[in-house]
C-alpha cells in the first residue's frame, strides 16, 4: 500500500498511507481534487498575482503581499526549515507534490478519479491554468491567510481617531465592547461529563468563504491517526485534531505580535535611505515588481524595505494623497524565519497532553490560546505562539523608527491558565493572553458559555449544539436602558439642561408601542424573531446617527492609506462595534445620546422591518468570483449575531448580512472519538454541482452535526496511489 483514499457518507476525505511523507502527499493531492480552485486561489494571493485572473478588485491585496514581502517571507521560513528541521521539510515538499498531481488531475480528468470529472467550473470562467505549487507554497498559504490576523491595522485606526478626536476616543472606540473577533471554545473536565473523559468544543469564527476556510480530513498511518479541521493548502491539522488519545483547539489569542513604524525615507542616487534610531540614514533594500490586472494596464510596486521590515505604505514621497507618511511592518516570521510548522508533524504524533505541549512550544502564528486534554485525564489551557518584548508604546500605535526605544528585545513566555470548577471558556475575552494583547473581545461570549455550562452537573457530546447555538444578546442591554428612559410625556433632554436645549416632544404611540415590545423582548436574536429585528432596526438607526453626528466628523474621512486596510478606518463599522461604550460613556463629546436614541426609535416606528431577523440577517460569504446568488442575495437566512454565542456578524448601521460565522462546529469526545461531531458551512467538496458542495449546510444552519468516522471498514474506498 502506498496510499489509500476513503470517503464517509458527508464525501470528507479519510487517507491511509505507510508513511507520513506518502500521507503528506496524499493530502495535497486529495485536496487538489476536492479544492482545486481555492488551492488556486490562495496560491496566487500568497505571491501577490491574483489581479491577473480576478481583476482590478484584487489588486490592493497583491500589492500588499508585494509590498509585505509574503512570497519572500515563506521561501526563506522553508529554506531555515530545510536546514533545522530536514524531516518536516520534506513533508511539507511531498504535500506540494501531492498537490500538482492532483492538479494535473483536475485539468485532465480520468475514471479511475471520479472527484476528478468534475473539474471546477471557475476554471473555465476565468481561462486560468492550475500552476505549479513549490515546496514553501504552503507557507506562503499560511501567512498570507494570517498576515492580517492580528490586526495591525488597528493601530492606524487609533492613531487617526486620537488625531481627529482626541486621545480620550480610543477608549471609547476599543475592542473590549463589541469587537471584530470571534471564535469559542470550551473544555469541560472528566469530572463534569457523563463518561468521565473530557469534551472540547467550540466553534472558530471567520470570514466564511465558499469554499470553506477549514477542511474536514482523516489521516491516518503506521505513526499516527488523526482526524481533525485542516486549512487548504497546508499539510497535517494545526487548529483542532483528534489523535484519539488527545485532542487540542485553539480560538484567537487578541496578541499584538507586529508593530508598524513611521519611516522617514529619502531617495538618493544609490537608492532609498531610511533614518534609524542611531539618527543616521541607513540603506534601504529596493526594487520593484510588476503586477498584471486582468483587464487593464500592468502596474508597477516599488519594494523597500528598512531595518525594521517591509514598507506597506506611503512612501519617499508619502502616501498617494501626498501626505508625507511611511509604514514598515514588522512581523515575527520576517524577523525569524520561522513560521513555526516544526510544530505540525509533532502535533499529529501527539498521544498525551504533555506531547501536545511540547510541540506547541515551536508555535509561531497566529498567537492561540489553546486548549487539550487526553485519555488519562491530562489537561492543557495555554497560550502559543511568538510575541514579541518591546514597549508598551509599539502596541498602540505606529511609533517613529526614528527614534530609540520601539526595538525589540526578546520573546514573551506563553502564559499559562487552569480550570475553574471543572471547564475553561475561551472566547478572545481578557484572559490568559491579556499580558499579551492591547484590546480582547467583550466578554458576553465568554460569559454566557460559562453560565450555561454552570447550568448542568453532566454533559455529554450531544449536549453541546445547545451551546453552539445559543442566540441570547447581552450586550443589547444599554440600548434598551436608553430605551427604558424615553417616556410618552414632554420631558427636557437627559444629557443637557432644560434651559440649554428644547424639550423632546412625547413619544408617538407607534413608538411608545416599539419601545415597551423591545423592552419585553427576550433578547434572543432568532432568525424567525420579528422583535429582534426591530431590535437590530433600532440599533442600526442609532449607529447610523451617531456616525453622521458633527461631533464625530473629523473621523469620518480616512486617511489615503491602501485600499486593503480601509476596513479598519470606516467609521461607521467602528461605531457599531463601540456601541456599548459608546452609549455608556460619562460624556460624548456633548452628544445627547437620549435624543439620538428616540429620534432611532420614532425612524424605525414609522418603517418597522417586514419580516423576522432571518430576512435581512443572511449568510454572505466570500468567493473570488461572485456568482447569481451572491448578487441577489440567495443565501439562507441566519439567527445569532456578533455577541452571541452563534456569533454570526453583522455591521449595524451598514448592512445586516453576516459575512463573519462559524467556519465549523466540532466536539471532541475523549471518551471515544467515534462520538465526536463536526460540520462545517457548507460541504467536502468546493466543487459547485458536486454533492458535497453543499450537503452539510442544512446541519449547520440548523445547529446539528455530522459523525466523525474513523473505522475505515464503515468507508468506501475511492482510489489507490
Amino acid at each position: 500500500m502506498s496510499a489509500e483514499t476513503y470517503r464517509d457518507a458527508w464525501g470528507i476525505p479519510h487517507l491511509r498511507a505507510d508513511t507520513p511523507r506518502e500521507l503528506a502527499r496524499a493530502q495535497g493531492r486529495v485536496t487538489a481534487r476536492d479544492r482545486a480552485w481555492q488551492l488556486e486561489v490562495e496560491r496566487h494571493r500568497a505571491q501577490g498575482t491574483s489581479a491577473s485572473f480576478l481583476g482590478p478588485e484584487a489588486l490592493s491585496w497583491d500589492r500588499l503581499a508585494r509590498r509585505a514581502r509574503l512570497a519572500d517571507t515563506a521561501r526563506r521560513c522553508f529554506t531555515a526549515l530545510e536546514q533545522k528541521d530536514p524531516e518536516t521539510a520534506a513533508w511539507v515538499r511531498a504535500y506540494a507534490d501531492g498537490v500538482n498531481e492532483g492538479l494535473t488531475e483536475t485539468t485532465h480528468p480520468t475514471s479511475t478519479h471520479p472527484a476528478s470529472t468534475h473539474p471546477a467550473p471557475e476554471f473555465a470562467r476565468t481561462g486560468l491554468a492550475p500552476g505549479h505549487w513549490d515546496p514553501w507554497t504552503p507557507l506562503g498559504v499560511w501567512l498570507a491567510t494570517h498576515i492580517l490576523f492580528a490586526g495591525f491595522p488597528a493601530k492606524l485606526w487609533r492613531e487617526h481617531v486620537a488625531t481627529h478626536l482626541g486621545p480620550e476616543a480610543v477608549a471609547l472606540f476599543a475592542a473590549d465592547g463589541p469587537g471584530t473577533a470571534g471564535s469559542n471554545g470550551w473544555l469541560v473536565s472528566g469530572e463534569r461529563t457523563t463518561t468521565g473523559h473530557a469534551l472540547i468544543a467550540g466553534d472558530p469564527h471567520r470570514f466564511i468563504e465558499d469554499p470553506g476556510v477549514y477542511q474536514q480530513i482523516h489521516l491516518s498511518c503506521p505513526e499516527f491517526d488523526v482526524v481533525g479541521l485542516a486549512v487548504p493548502g497546508v499539510p497535517g491539522v494545526a487548529h483542532f485534531g483528534h489523535t484519539g488519545t488527545v485532542a487540542w483547539a485553539i480560538t484567537n489569542a487578541m496578541a499584538d505580535y507586529q508593530d508598524l513604524y513611521r519611516e522617514r525615507l529619502r531617495r538618493t542616487g544609490a537608492g532609498v535611505e531610511a533614518l534609524g534610531p542611531d539618527g543616521t540614514w541607513h540603506r534601504a533594500a529596493r526594487h520593484t515588481e510588476t503586477i498584471h490586472v486582468a483587464g487593464e494596464d500592468t502596474v508597477e510596486v516599488e519594494i523597500i524595505e528598512t531595518d525594521r521590515g517591509p514598507v506597506i505604505a506611503g512612501g519617499p514621497e508619502g502616501l498617494d494623497d501626498g501626505t508625507p507618511a511611511a509604514l514598515s511592518l514588522r512581523y515575527p516570521p520576517r524577523v525569524t524565519a520561522d513560521l513555526g510548522f516544526g510544530a505540525l508533524l509533532p502535533l499529529l504524533r501527539a498521544r498525551r497532553v504533555a506531547d501536545v505541549d511540547r510541540a506547541l512550544d515551536a508555535w509561531a502564528e497566529p498567537v492561540n490560546v489553546v486548549q487539550a486534554a487526553d485519555t488519562e485525564g491530562g489537561l492543557l489551557h495555554r497560550v502559543a505562539g511568538r510575541v514579541p518584548v518591546r514597549p508598551a508604546a509599539n502596541g498602540l500605535r505606529p511609533v517613529p523608527a526614528w527614534e530609540p526605544g520601539h526595538e525589540w528585545t526578546g520573546w514573551h513566555t506563553p502564559p499559562r491558565a487552569g480550570l475553574t470548577e471543572g471547564v475553561a471558556v475561551m472566547a478572545n475575552q481578557r484572559g490568559p493572553s491579556t499580558p499579551l494583547g492591547v484590546e480582547f473581545a467583550a466578554p458576553h461570549r465568554a460569559d454566557r458559555i460559562a453560565a450555561l455550562l454552570a447550568g448542568k452537573e453532566r454533559w455529554s457530546a450531544t449536549d453541546m449544539p445547545a451551546i453552539h447555538t445559543d442566540t441570547h444578546l447581552a450586550s443589547a442591554t444599554p440600548l434598551l436602558d436608553h430605551l427604558a428612559t424615553l417616556t410618552t410625556e414632554t420631558t427636557a433632554t437627559t444629557e443637557t439642561t432644560a434651559t440649554t436645549a428644547p424639550p423632546l416632544t412625547p413619544l408617538t404611540p407607534k413608538a411608545a408601542a416599539l419601545r415597551d415590545r423591545l423592552l419585553a423582548w427576550d433578547r434572543r436574536m432568532d432568525a424567525d424573531s420579528a422583535d429582534a429585528a426591530a431590535y437590530a432596526a433600532v440599533r442600526s438607526a442609532v449607529v447610523r446617527r451617531l456616525a453622521a453626528h458633527p461631533a464625530l466628523a473629523p473621523a469620518a474621512v480616512a486617511p489615503a492609506y491602501p485600499e486593503v486596510l480601509q476596513p479598519w478606518l470606516a467609521l461607521v463599522p467602528r461605531v457599531a462595534y463601540a456601541l456599548e461604550h459608546l452609549l455608556r460613556a460619562d460624556d460624548l463629546y456633548g452628544i445627547d445620546r437620549a435624543a439620538t436614541v428616540r429620534a432611532a426609535l420614532e425612524e424605525i416606528a414609522g418603517r418597522p422591518p417586514a419580516g423576522p431577523w432571518g430576512d435581512t440577517h443572511r449568510l454572505a460569504p466570500w468567493r473570488a468570483l461572485p456568482t447569481a446568488a451572491t448578487a441577489h442575495g440567495d443565501e439562507p437566512g441566519l439567527s445569532g449575531d456578533h455577541d452571541c454565542v452563534l456569533c454570526t456578524s453583522p455591521v449595524p448601521g451598514l448592512t445586516d448580512r453576516a459575512a463573519r460565522g462559524p467556519a465549523a462546529r466540532y466536539v471532541w469526545d475523549l471518551a471515544d472519538r467515534e462520538n465526536s461531531r463536526w460540520v462545517v458551512p457548507h460541504g467536502a467538496s468546493g466543487v459547485p454541482g458536486s454533492p458535497h458542495h453543499r450537503d452539510q449546510q442544512p446541519l449547520w444552519l440548523d445547529g446539528e452535526l455530522a459523525p466523525v468516522v474513523t473505522d475505515f471498514d464503515r468507508l468506501t474506498k475511492e482510489s489507490d496511489d
